[in-house]
């Protein structure tokens, strides 16, 4: 924080009301500046603040690492979704860096200087063994995402390190201690979902694992042919649609009502809880289950 420094040498001899005889207090001065003045020093102060703050995060920006890669995979995932595989068997290092499902990166693509954070879906294990990173993208008007899912296979992207601490399964386990794990995404938060259920968390050693998955429709979730796999592992797939199609019989709604008409939350104590997507929909489902005696602690979260 900038400060006002003084060097007093400010000495009078006589004057109409009073004598003095030593430099005058930094203090004193300022008290007997107009208002107006500590105001524009004030003011000036403030907004060299602001300038440096927006100075920093300029030059951090500038000085991040991003790493080209090529594209090896742009394909339709469901309505306005899309799959994204990355090559980065290049970047042994970068590929490396990503250890916890939940984990993160910015991506950007050519001539656009406004990058795209992007929860990477595939588990870490497939970095590890094919030296990729793939992500379920949805593609907004005017976004960086949308010039994204125009590109074509080969075209180069740049990504950043990967970011964030991903989600602490630590905190639910032993699976024998916490046999009833809840799972909540709605939308492309399923992104991160799929890394954590096929990167694994003992679900076959736990009695009750349930996976709420939100979308409008059949036509906007994506991943439904991942469904029995991700069910012979152990957990249980719940899709809800806030607006089916004629001859839907499954969930309605929204995730949070499906959830709410279903609940059979029997010891809160041994639950764990995964959250990803709408922040409504999240903070809804954590109100419910702290009233129903679930540990906050045990609520790992990702929206």
């Amino acid at each position: 924080m900038s400060t006002l420094s003084f060097s007093p040498s400010i000495t009078t001899t006589t004057t109409t009301h009073a004598q003095f005889s030593h430099p005058l207090s930094p203090m004193f001065i300022l008290r007997r500046l107009p208002l107006s003045r500590n105001l524009r020093l004030s003011s000036r102060r403030s907004n060299n603040r602001a300038a440096s703050v927006v100075t920093a995060a300029a030059v951090r920006q500038d000085a991040a690492i991003w790493t080209p890669a090529p594209l090896s995979l742009i394909e339709s995932a469901a309505e306005s979704l899309f799959h994204v595989s990355i090559d980065v068997s290049s970047s042994p290092d970068l590929a490396a860096s990503y250890t916890r499902p939940g984990q993160y990166l910015q991506l950007r693509v050519p001539d656009v200087e406004k990058p795209s954070f992007l929860a990477i879906a595939s588990p870490p294990s497939l970095a590890a063994s094919r030296g990729a990173f793939e992500f379920l993208v949805k593609s907004i008007a005017g976004s960086t995402a949308e010039i994204l899912c125009g590109l074509k296979k080969g075209e180069t992207v740049e990504l950043s390190a990967v970011m964030g601490n991903g989600f602490d399964m630590g905190r639910v386990d032993p699976p024998e201690e916490f046999p009833t794990v809840l799972i909540f995404a709605t939308g492309s938060g399923i992104s991160p979902i799929r890394s954590l259920i096929e990167t694994g968390f003992g679900a076959d050693r736990r009695s009750d694992v349930r996976l709420y998955y939100g979308a409008r429709n059949l036509k906007r979730m994506a991943y439904q042919e991942k469904f029995k796999e991700w069910e012979s592992s152990g957990v249980k797939v719940v899709p809800v649609l806030s607006q089916p199609d004629d001859g839907w019989t499954g969930e309605t709604g929204y995730v949070q009502a499906a959830f709410a008409r279903a609940k059979q939350v029997s010891n809160p104590e041994a639950t764990g809880v995964v959250l990803c997507g709408q922040k409504q929909m999240a903070e809804e489902i954590t109100a419910m289950l702290v009233a129903d005696g679930v540990s906050n602690d045990k609520m790992l979260k990702n929206f």
